[in-house]
């Protein structure tokens, strides 16, 4: 069975039971915390971090996979002292967000992108940060700006450290651009199986014909930003889920919120007016049940929070995302109020 690296050691991927797949210990601008550190909260940081944490506990969360890569400051001493208040493990990334989604610091603007490639095998088989914690999966992302030529590098260097190791891949994605298709492309172009790919943010979308042809290249999607109604609105997010599971997705869609625990892109008064539900917990207290009486099994639930999370992780896929969940009796129906 394979074992993935976690923060509290290597775990049988079966035994990490139920997993939020997309959720942050911390978002923050590294350059601000090099140069003011005294703007910098260690111990509130550390603090909000483990209240989340111990709210999915609540819930029965047993493992977290958080995407902080470089641009995000991930920080594996945070995320280690966290697992050791609370016993969580947390399956870290390696990889580059790119600064704005547009351009890479110079020193890999410069460098053979065997630069990149060699510090993302590094975290993989060695580990992050002078640790032995070693990353399980990849990150890169594309945005509004589309796939420049410095993200077109991340990603094919990514790639590239996927085929070198077997780690799977998640790809932060924008549906309003539909970069997932352009993102999905490269990694075809590199040789990577596509079931190794997660396309994260493709719940931002109720543009079923967009993600219907993202979900033919192979991929699974992710349905993990739950509570950020700025990108669409919880019943429009709940109505599309449902319709791709009548439509026999369930196999291929992950569930998650992309919540923070600390982000200091915004003031914390601001974030709290923009996204009031947005934190660890809310798809369990407030978006399953919708789902529940939507139509959606609690079988299919929990193989987005379990099966589907964990066969992507493994990279247990050659023979492509496994044998189909049986689609919900009642047809696709946003919510009730």
């Amino acid at each position: 069975m394979p074992q993935i690296p976690t923060t509290a050691g290597p775990r049988d991927v079966a035994d990490l039971g139920k997993t939020l797949v997309h959720e942050h210990l911390l978002t923050a601008h590294e350059g601000i915390r090099f140069q003011w550190p005294h703007l910098v909260d260690p111990r509130a940081e550390h603090d909000d971090a483990v209240a989340q944490v111990r709210a999915a506990q609540g819930h029965g969360v047993t493992a977290i996979c958080d995407p902080a890569v470089l641009d995000l400051a991930r920080d594996v001493r945070l995320n280690l002292a966290v697992t050791e208040e609370t016993g969580m493990p947390i399956v870290m990334a390696t990889g580059i967000y790119g600064q704005h989604y547009t351009f890479l610091p110079h020193y890999f603007q410069t460098r053979e992108p065997s630069a990149m490639i060699d510090c993302f095998v590094h975290d993989l088989t060695v580990g992050i940060q002078g640790t032995s914690t070693r990353a399980a999966f990849l990150k890169c992302a594309a945005d509004e700006p589309g796939i420049t030529p410095d993200v077109e590098k991340i990603h094919r260097a990514v790639a590239q450290a996927s085929l070198q190791t077997g780690a799977p891949i998640m790809a932060h994605s924008r549906p309003a651009s539909k970069t997932g298709l352009d993102q999905m492309r490269i990694f075809a172009e590199e040789g990577v199986d596509p079931a190794k790919i997660m396309v994260a943010h493709t719940g931002d979308t109720d543009d079923l014909d967009y993600i219907e042809e993202l979900l033919q290249t192979g991929c699974t999607i992710g349905m993990d930003r739950y509570g950020l109604d700025i990108f669409l609105p919880n019943e429009q997010r709940n109505a599309t889920l449902v319709a791709l599971v009548q439509r026999g997705h369930a196999d291929r869609m992950v569930l998650s919120q992309d919540a923070c625990a600390t982000l200091d892109w915004f003031p914390k008064e601001m974030v709290q007016m923009m996204a009031p539900n947005w934190n660890f917990t809310y798809i369990f207290e407030t978006v399953m049940p919708q789902l529940l009486e939507a139509g959606v099994t609690q079988e299919q639930l929990d193989a987005m929070l379990e099966t589907n999370v964990h066969r992507w992780l493994a990279g247990a896929s050659a023979a492509g995302p496994g044998p189909r969940l049986r689609p919900a009796a009642r047809p696709a129906r946003p919510p009730a109020p």
